[in-house]
């Protein structure tokens, strides 16, 4: 019986040790943490939004780095399969806003359960608290084939193919520390630079702070670099934090942020009223201005922003707050509309892994087989998941890619193919 190691518990290691189980292999699981999923049990706040309902080409749209790479995986196991395949196990889903999905329970622990049960259901053997330490490579004159794996209290797993599925760095305290990085290096794999993507940005204006708290929703937001390149744009929700800004919005546009090669200025520009044109709302401050005109500017704006937004818009537009709105000029007004199209921020960077969603960078994918997620430098060598230069944008885009390349690593790692086949 072919045997297969799996290295790592979460998304694409659970789905890659099922896999290969179903497929007749005889799978170790081998996670370090007492229990897998670690990573899993705090997505989507803690509901797991495990893929997204959307059709193939807006599912290649929403992965960042290296699309084409996922082409094969994605076909192969797409995400009306990861429904399926979910709903079978016994985790029943629901599609929310955005095409997201969740388990009906909105709990995250009913899809690492979905995932254990067809690990025994198969009867891949998980061995938790498990350290792997390094790959076991053997030369021959052939090249380069995967035998096995030590341990770090010095054992050894035999295996006629291992699968690395370590994750990247986000969320250290899941288990997430890099070791898959170091393992691909021994097997003479390049990793690209790693970033903290989908993360917080830190903002330098002050006047950030005395919003904290407060959730925009139906906002615009565009991310430009030095006063020119626009690097993102998107609609949605953003929330004002004490360092600078989050929420799904800001956490998209920061994977566009993360890795970019030029280092330069770089301004995220809130529209707060988008569903407006300049001219429109320039006639709807004239409207509530006239209902308002002997209020003073800084009690006439309750209408157009939440109650803790007004003192930071009076300061930014530079009228007096006590002036009565029938004396302000129409340059005044104009301006004050500029300034609600187009509240500029400066972004200073990013916060760490430790609030990052998801890691960019990784093993590079021109050096792992894209059908198959087999390494193209060691036989018997695969990937899967956040360890490869793969990273897409939230609602449910990243476990789609663990769910795709595990599917493929447990296949072609079961059977030794040169392309993935669905079962």
């Amino acid at each position: 019986m072919r045997k297969v190691v799996v290295i790592g518990g979460g998304a694409a290691g659970m789905m890659a040790a099922a896999t290969a189980a179903q497929k007749g292999c005889r799978v170790v699981l081998l996670e370090k943490n007492d229990k897998p999923g670690r990573k899993l049990f705090i997505t989507g706040k803690g509901r797991c939004n495990l893929t997204n309902a959307c059709g193939m080409e807006e599912l290649f749209e929403n992965v960042v780095t290296n699309p084409k790479f996922l082409y094969s995986a994605f076909y192969g196991f797409d995400n009306r399969r990861v429904m399926e395949w979910f709903e079978e196990a016994g985790c029943p889903l629901k599609i929310e806003r955005g095409e997201r999905v969740f388990p009906v329970s909105d709990h995250a622990s009913d899809v690492t359960g979905a995932l254990v049960r067809q690990l025994k259901r198969w009867k891949a053997e998980l061995r938790p608290g498990t350290v792997a330490e390094e790959l076991i490579i053997a030369q021959s004159a052939t090249g380069s084939a995967i035998n096995g794996v030590r341990l770090a209290d010095g054992t050894e797993e035999k295996a006629d193919a291992v699968i690395v599925a370590t994750g990247g760095l986000s969320y250290p305290l899941t288990g997430s520390t890099g070791d898959g990085y170091r393992m691909a290096e021994q097997a003479g794999h390049t990793v690209k630079q790693t970033f903290p993507a989908l993360v917080p940005f830190v903002i330098n204006e002050a006047w950030c702070q005395e919003l904290q708290g407060l959730a925009l929703k139906n906002v615009a937001v565009s991310l430009v670099q030095d006063g020119k390149k626009s690097l993102y744009e998107g609609f949605g929700e953003m929330l004002f934090t004490h360092f600078g800004v989050s929420g799904p919005l800001i956490l998209s546009a920061s994977s566009h942020y993360a890795g970019r090669k030029k280092k330069g200025d770089v301004k995220l520009h809130l529209d707060v009223k988008p569903a407006l044109t300049m001219e429109q709302l320039d006639k709807r401050l004239l409207r509530d201005f006239e209902e308002n005109k002997k209020k003073q500017f800084k009690n006439a704006l309750g209408g157009l922003f939440p109650a803790k937004m007004i003192p930071v818009m009076v300061s930014l537009s530079g009228i007096d707050g006590d002036k009565k709105v029938h004396e302000i000029t129409k340059a005044e007004r104009q301006h004050f509309a500029g300034l609600i199209k187009n509240l500029e921020l400066t972004v200073a960077g990013t916060r760490d892994y430790a609030e990052a969603v998801i890691t960019r960078g990784g093993i590079h994918v021109k050096e792992v087989n894209p059908s198959t997620m087999e390494s193209k430098k060691v036989s018997g060598l695969y990937f899967a998941g956040e360890v490869l230069d793969v990273d897409a944008l939230t609602g449910g885009f990243n476990l789609q890619i663990a769910w795709s390349t595990g599917y493929a690593a447990g296949v072609s790692a079961a059977e030794g193919l040169d392309a993935a086949e669905p079962v």
